[in-house]
């Protein structure tokens, strides 16, 4: 980090996070105030708060770019604010915010890399300058600062308050003190302004401050005996006097300093109020998400050594009460640790879900396609280590819906649809995984033109005709494959979908299609809730453990011979309270070598996933354990491990290694 001197890394940190947080309120609040393609009060003075955290903590980080495009659109929001109703050509002024928060994000994304520099945005600076221009009705040398004498007398006219403040003569940086104080009152002020004017941006006005004060000019939202409690709350305020007041036009000196003796009731009053208002609040504390990430590790590998103590070969046989009671104990305590240490890292799908609102809001006006997108399920929540790799297979899944799938306005109205299309994307849980849904009511997929198109690049692995709908629709998250034959901004490249399906099988998940022709297309991605740790079934085939995790189990039971049913098409059956499940043998799945065939000597277990249930035959059930899901190293992802049906492995108590049982690609493979 050249730019940034050594020991700044929490800082920078805190930084980009802080950032990108306004960020994500600064596009919500956009999106959802284009849509009434006006702004309300509450909206500008938010994006106003943003904008001016944004340039101030950029300022202090010594990025001045990011701090001077922060400022002019400050600028730029404080000129529609006083004008109050602002027609001036509103779409340009959506485009060049949501270009600058592009421009914040990109510089959020770039930051950390050691040879980082910012990029110029004078581009963009002009562009904003020229519609401040447009929206004062002046000329270009119309600058839109805060501070002039004529703008300050007026101000004064219309109830303005001038408070000079004193710091402690100790205190240091008062520069950054007085930006603090500026920050604690200005959501209780319509308007303030400052002198110095460049606290955030000049360590040399601290000294201009400790020769004549800080000067505050504010109008007060309610009153401004408020804004006076808030300066006296400050810390390292010594006094503050207020030196006019264009209400009555009397000036009147309050020391905070001197009078706090004197009216020590009202002080306590006003600190019990705050510790009454703290008290009833939730605490929260922001935490790098790498201490989480080595929580969690440390978490995985006492559950796998509380395992090994407890299995330990040693302590067969004997006569150990007190052992198994404490180990008992042990057992509740780690399940407890888990639970919590996995509930921290739980995070909603909403934050991902919002992004796609931007995505489908950039290309509607690019593809001049009328959508809407419908969110559902968004409270559902995931792993946060799912989360961060969620976002770039949703976002590609978005744009191929807009895309590929939603016709234009002329085509719906041939076709007797609504001109308004619709994406809906939904998300719910099912058995240990969350299942989403990206689906649209477009043309939909035609497997003929698929079929056609992977003939032509040599794509099939068998006869054609052997393909069904199903397995056709999902040629599409092939490498290579694309149905458009013009090269767009969006699509056309032959790559993407494939990535999308790569990222998701990363997760521990799965990506399939399913369309009908005329009436749209459905992307249904399921991924587990965590990539860690799970309740499993262990179970013996053979000398081979394998894990079944608990979510997918419905029953496990013995067979009689005479229940079995041998289908021609489907081979071994069992029927099962009026219902026929197939019969799955894993030593054949797995070419194990084991003594137990005979179905009637071994176990049945009957696994489901949402849509199919199959009933795995093994030779016996070990016993129920938490398992540490272990990932296989990537040289492995050449042979498709996991589409055979084993998702990782797991240590188990005596330090052998057990496959866990993939249950939905199991199921696939039959």
């Amino acid at each position: 980090m050249s730019k940034f001197d050594p020991g700044m890394e929490t800082m920078l940190d805190m930084y980009i996070f802080e950032t990108n947080t306004l960020l994500e309120q600064l596009d919500e609040i956009l999106l959802r105030t284009e849509q009434n393609n006006q702004f309300d009060d509450e909206d500008i003075n938010e994006i106003f708060r943003i904008m001016h955290t944004i340039k101030g903590s950029s300022a202090m980080m010594g990025l001045d770019g990011l701090s001077g495009l922060a400022h002019i659109i400050e600028d730029m929001f404080y000129i529609i604010r006083e004008n109050k109703n602002i027609s001036t050509n509103i779409e340009h002024l959506y485009d060049l915010v949501f270009k600058s928060s592009d421009y914040f994000k990109a510089e959020m994304d770039r930051i950390l890399s050691p040879d980082y520099d910012e990029s110029d945005c004078s581009t963009l600076k002009g562009e904003i300058e020229e519609y401040i221009v447009q929206l004062k009705g002046g000329s270009v040398s119309d600058k839109p600062v805060h501070k002039n004498a004529d703008k300050e007398k007026g101000y004064q006219d219309m109830g303005m308050t001038t408070v000079k403040v004193l710091f402690d003569e100790e205190c240091k940086m008062e520069n950054l003190r007085a930006f603090l104080l500026v920050n604690n009152i200005r959501h209780e002020c319509e308007h303030i302004e400052y002198e110095p004017s460049d606290i955030e941006t000049n360590a040399d006005s601290a000294k201009e401050i400790i020769e004549n004060g800080f000067m505050l000019h504010f109008i007060p939202t309610n009153s401004k005996e408020e804004i006076f409690k808030l300066i006296e709350e400050t810390v390292n305020v010594e006094s503050y006097e207020e030196i006019h007041s264009s209400h009555d036009g009397e000036q009147a000196k309050v020391d905070s300093g001197a009078d706090t003796e004197s009216r020590p009731a009202e002080i306590d009053k006003i600190n019990n109020a705050i510790t009454n208002s703290r008290a009833g609040k939730q605490s929260l504390i922001s935490v790098n998400l790498t201490k989480l990430d080595e929580l969690h590790d440390v978490v995985g590998e006492i559950i796998i050594t509380e395992s090994m103590v407890t299995s330990n070969p040693d302590l067969r046989g004997l006569d150990i009460e007190n052992f198994d009671k404490a180990a008992r104990q042990l057992r509740k305590l780690t399940d407890t640790l888990q639970d919590i240490v996995m509930s921290i890292r739980m995070v909603p799908l909403s934050g991902v879900f919002q992004k796609m609102n931007r995505i489908v809001r950039d290309m509607k006006i690019k593809l001049d396609k009328d959508v809407d997108l419908i969110i559902e399920g968004g409270e559902t929540e995931v792993d946060k280590s799912i989360i961060d790799n969620l976002n770039d297979p949703l976002m590609h899944l978005i744009r191929n819906c807009m895309d590929h799938g939603i016709e234009t306005s002329e085509e719906r109205a041939r076709t007797d649809k609504d001109a308004t299309g619709k994406i809906t994307l939904s998300a719910r849980n099912a058995s240990g995984e969350v299942i989403i849904v990206i689906a649209d009511d477009g043309k939909g997929i035609d497997v003929n033109k698929v079929l056609e198109k992977a003939k032509k690049n040599n794509m099939l692995t068998k006869p054609a005709e052997e393909y069904t709908d199903k397995e056709l629709l999902n040629l599409i998250l092939e490498p290579g494959f694309s149905m458009k034959d013009k090269v767009t901004e969006f699509s056309g490249r032959g790559v993407g979908m494939d990535v999308v399906r790569q990222n998701i099988e990363k997760l521990g998940g799965s990506v399939n299609v399913e369309s009908t022709l005329g009436e749209g297309t459905s992307f249904i991605v399921k991924i587990p809730l965590t990539l860690a740790i799970i309740d499993g079934m262990e179970v013996a085939v053979g000398e081979s453990i394998f894990t079944v995790p608990i979510s997918t189990i419905r029953e496990s039971f013995k067979v009689k011979s005479d229940q079995i049913i041998n289908d021609t098409g489907q081979g071994e059956m069992i029927m099962i309270r009026g219902e026929c499940y197939p019969i799955l043998r894993l030593y054949n799945k797995f070419n194990i070598d084991t003594q137990i065939k005979d179905l009637e000597k071994g176990i049945l277990m009957l696994v489901e996933t949402d849509d199919r249930a199959i009933c795995l035959f093994v030779d016996r059930l070990i016993g129920e354990q938490q398992v540490v899901v272990k990932p296989f190293p990537s040289y492995l992802n050449k042979f498709d491990v996991k589409k055979q049906g084993i998702s990782g492995c797991t240590i188990m108590g005596d330090g052998n290694i057990s496959l866990i049982i993939d249950v939905i690609n199991l199921i696939g493979t039959l």
